[in-house]
């Protein structure tokens, strides 16, 4: 029996949310896996959270594949959320490679991308205005991305960066750079340096959208009480 529409969304909204929920465990895992770890390896509770995340992700992908009309066309768009859905660093685990910490680490941010968009799908579904959604999301990315860009550089530079002094430090230094102010931490890894750029970049492509929700938000009172 074809599935509705109606019952195409519900199943999509309950994804969703789902999605959100892993997001923020896989988010809190990595973080006190960042934090208060050993900064060497990753630990078997947390390869084994992301393992369940991972799961619950492809899980979602074929649900979505299987309730899709034009199957073929659904994945080819969704093909990207599939590849970052694959948990690479349990596979490494189980085959008995070792990697450096730092390309580790870069294999286990690729699920957090996928929780990412989940919020973001949420975040645009519980908000009805056009504006405020953009406004939504713009919020939404600068506080994730400064956050996990707090963790990476945290995790790059504590062993290596005389400046950097704990955790409290790198999302100083994230904050610091998104408003384009500058930090006097700098970064002496590649990856320090590339996040370096990149926050700035964000903070300055995102303030337009910032104005612009505010002057709509002016406009839309002022002719409301005209």
């Amino acid at each position: 029996m074809p599935l509705t529409d109606t019952s195409r969304a519900e199943i999509r909204n309950s994804l969703s949310i789902l999605k959100v929920i892993a997001g923020v465990v896989l988010l809190v895992a990595i973080s006190w896996e960042i934090i208060g770890g050993d900064n060497t390896h990753f630990s078997r509770t947390y390869l084994t959270i992301q393992l369940i995340v991972c799961i619950l992700f492809l899980c979602d992908f074929f649900v979505r594949w299987a309730a899709a009309e034009r199957k073929s066309c659904f994945f080819a768009r969704n093909i990207l959320f599939f590849l970052i859905s694959i948990p690479y660093l349990n596979i490494l685990d189980w085959s008995g490679a070792v990697l450096p910490r730092y390309w580790a680490m870069l294999i286990g941010l690729m699920p957090l991308m996928r929780a990412f968009l989940a919020m973001y799908v949420v975040v645009h579904w519980l908000v009805d205005n056009k504006i405020r959604k953009l406004f939504s999301a713009y919020i939404f990315t600068v506080f994730v991305f400064t956050y996990i860009s707090a963790l990476v550089f945290y995790d790059y530079e504590i062993f290596v960066n005389d400046k950097l002094h704990g955790f409290g430090n790198a999302l100083w230094w994230a904050w610091m750079n998104v408003t384009t102010v500058g930090a006097e931490i700098f970064a002496v890894t590649a990856i320090g340096k590339v996040i370096t750029i990149l926050l700035p970049s964000l903070g300055m492509m995102m303030f337009p959208i910032f104005t612009t929700y505010i002057l709509q938000e002016y406009t839309h009172k002022k002719e409301s009480d005209q």
